[in-house]
């Protein structure tokens, strides 16, 4: 997955500079954004401190590991049962 090159606290800082009252499209070209990018930050943390989006992502990290133990998992249920039916 692609890193961005804004840290949450800017980005926190832009979407505070928009409820300030500086237009989307002002801003997006202040920053050399995209309006689909600034509209998917305010989406995703708009209302948000620093620390909420670092808790945020450390939770989306975690989520993302945990779903690859469980297919890891999954897949060893579904090896093990196929060589189970192949032996009776």
């Amino acid at each position: 997955m692609k890193r961005s090159r804004f840290t949450a606290e800017q980005i926190i800082g832009i979407l505070k500079e928009h409820q300030t009252g500086l237009s989307a499209a002002e801003l997006c070209r202040q920053h050399g954004i995209s309006d689909a990018t600034f509209y998917n930050w305010r989406s995703k943390c708009g209302g948000m401190e620093v620390s909420e989006t670092n808790r945020l992502k450390q939770l989306e990290d975690e989520n993302a590991k945990l779903k690859r133990l469980l297919a890891e998992q999954m897949m060893d249920v579904a090896t093990l049962r196929e060589m189970l039916g192949k032996n009776f």
